[in-house]
């Protein structure tokens, strides 16, 4: 079923802080120990298309920087919170990335696969960008929060960015947060894909 393509180019913060907000409702599994990592990948890699995204701890001095927290794969149902401080970018992990049949949908996909590689080489295939994309639809904000303002009409709470995530514990708040960040990137990507193209006038 197609939609109307009714999207507008561009939102401001204040429109996109009056929309309802949108989250994952679905199951978070947390994955701290490296012998939970296949079975998880395997689940994972029997979906045609995962929303990805990730976290790093906030530094708040120049000069100062993490490598990545935590990498969040999700399905339209559970989401997968890999703590990439505790456990390492195993080979079952790389193997999600290189696949070009499992189709992982983000928004700035090339910052976070720059970060990913800090910590180990791989060779990604089957990666979509939302920031890419979205102006074959007339759409020229970037953000994921923008996105998922214009696309569904709801807006991705980012209160918990700056968060600390190497946190001993994740608190609720950030694994929904972290959940949501990639869960809605399918939704995002589902729509655009039902919704007539409506390229960006120059």
């Amino acid at each position: 079923m197609t939609t109307v393509n009714n999207f507008t180019d561009k939102i401001s913060n204040e429109e996109t802080a009056q929309l309802p907000a949108i989250e994952f409702g679905g199951t978070i599994r947390i994955i701290e120990q490296e012998r939970d990592i296949a079975a998880a990948c395997k689940e994972l890699a029997a979906e045609p298309v995962i929303g990805f995204d990730t976290e790093t701890r906030p530094s708040f001095r120049p000069g100062v920087t993490f490598r990545v927290s935590l990498l969040q794969l999700s399905t339209p149902k559970v989401c997968y919170l890999f703590r990439l401080n505790k456990i390492p970018l195993a080979k079952p992990i790389l193997q999600l990335f290189e696949n070009r049949q499992l189709l992982k949908i983000g928004a700035d996909v090339a910052g976070d696969l720059r970060s990913l590689r800090q910590i180990r080489h791989f060779r990604d295939a089957g990666f979509i960008d939302l920031q890419t994309i979205a102006p074959q639809w007339g759409i020229g904000e970037k953000s994921l929060r923008k996105l998922s303002a214009i696309v569904l009409g709801q807006r991705v709470s980012k209160a918990q960015r700056l968060s600390n995530w190497e946190a001993a514990t994740l608190t609720d708040k950030q694994q929904l947060y972290a959940a949501t960040d990639a869960w809605v990137c399918i939704r995002i990507y589902e729509r655009l894909l039902r919704t007539p193209q409506k390229p960006l006038r120059p």
